[in-house]
């Protein structure tokens, strides 16, 4: 792919304002995604879906241009690509479903505080279908089975045996839908509020990027077409696969997939590595190994046959972990990203050039994370600010 050409590309106005809020929604996933990751805070992934439901619909307030969400959405996705994990899919794949549920309901129902309140509770909402389909994967649906074990061991020790477990998830789910909708109403009175306000020049100064070194995932690292395909396989097939072998044929499966895997990256793999996953495979396995029966009636305290479901589980988290973690490295190939940035996709790639350059100021310029969560609506309303001058900014660069 020709650079010089790539980076001669005149943006719309459209793309300008995509790379602004694609920067800046990118901004706030580093700066509170890496603070909820250091402090391990529960539901982090909510949390941040709504932020990004409040930007999202703050931002359409002062552009409310058609395709605008769904293209911040899709560079704020490929800046993630650049984050430290090894496993990029499932994170680009929330942004985007988070960028479409409200470009939609924007295109149907329109720019008006019903329509923004329902988008909202559906944008947020989709962090928790999200995150069960994520668990689906990453332990089947043994999953399923051990959750159930432990409500209706809960319930009965307080003594409300009769709750449905079905009626648990109604309730979570009614309260991602309310949290959603006061997300997307705080977006809107943040969008319009403003929109009515003046701002300071900040003389913000961003540098030229290379897009495709900051998509890279390690120079050293060798990528192979023949590997992607062979991964792209792998995870559908092998998943099914483990449904229908016995305990001792999976072991073999995944261990001979993983020895493959580990050795051609094992630069790369970092999550591996980490403790933190090998306490979350230990603990799976205790907990399903529990009889809770005999636990409740002071008979047997382990069950063989959860052990062994525990075990299958953790065999399964570990082939999803390094199949994906895999993908996504192949994923970088320079061959596969040139292919995407061909054919008519040389404005998302001058658009990421845009926004990856400003990334580093307007990471500097965000409000702390403390901030952002004790002063929600001024952290905001700062950014929105800021925004008017970075569209300045990306229009002089697009036009010197």
């Amino acid at each position: 792919m020709n650079k010089e050409k790539s980076s001669s590309i005149q943006l719309e106005s459209i793309w300008l304002k995509a790379s602004v809020l694609g920067g800046l929604w990118a901004s706030v996933e580093i700066i509170i995604g890496s603070f909820f990751h250091n402090l391990r805070i529960p539901f982090a992934g909510t949390i941040l879906a709504a932020n990004a439901t409040v930007l999202m619909i703050a931002f359409y307030q002062i552009w409310p241009e058609k395709g605008l969400i769904w293209r911040a959405g899709l560079i704020a996705a490929l800046m993630k690509s650049i984050s430290p994990s090894a496993v990029i899919l499932g994170p680009m794949i929330g942004i985007m479903s988070e960028a479409l549920i409200i470009e939609l309901f924007i295109r149907f129902f329109g720019n008006n505080l019903i329509s923004l309140a329902v988008a909202g509770a559906f944008s947020v909402s989709s962090a928790l279908i999200h995150k069960i389909v994520s668990l689906l994967i990453l332990y089947g649906f043994n999953i399923v089975t051990l959750t159930l074990d432990i409500i209706h061991f809960i319930t009965k020790q307080v003594k409300i045996e009769n709750v449905d477990p079905l009626t648990i998830m109604v309730i979570v789910g009614a309260i991602y839908f309310v949290f959603g909708f006061i997300s997307a109403i705080a977006g809107f009175l943040v969008g319009k509020r403003s929109k009515k306000l003046d701002f300071k020049i900040q003389g913000f100064n961003p540098q030229k990027a290379d897009t495709l070194n900051l998509l890279s995932v390690n120079p050293n690292q060798r990528f192979s077409i023949v590997a992607f395909f062979i991964h792209l396989i792998m995870i559908p097939s092998g998943l099914l696969l483990m449904n229908f072998l016995s305990l001792i044929y999976t072991i073999m499966f995944v261990s001979t997939y993983s020895s493959f895997s580990i050795y051609k990256y094992r630069g790369s793999l970092k999550r591996l590595l980490k403790p933190i996953f090998w306490l979350q495979l230990m603990l799976i396995m205790f907990i399903a190994s529990i009889n809770w029966k005999g636990f409740s009636a002071g008979g047997s305290f382990i069950e063989v046959t959860g052990l062994k479901m525990g075990f299958e589980m953790a065999i399964r988290a570990i082939f999803v972990v390094i199949a994906f973690s895999s993908f996504s490295i192949e994923l970088r190939n320079p061959l596969i990203r040139d292919l995407l940035f061909r054919n008519g996709l040389d404005k998302i790639y001058s658009s990421l050039g845009l926004a990856f350059g400003a990334l580093p100021v307007m990471i500097e310029a965000m409000p702390k994370p403390m901030t952002f969560l004790r002063q929600p609506v001024r952290s905001f309303s700062k950014m929105m600010l800021q925004a008017k001058e970075w569209l300045m900014v990306f229009e002089k660069k697009n036009n010197p």
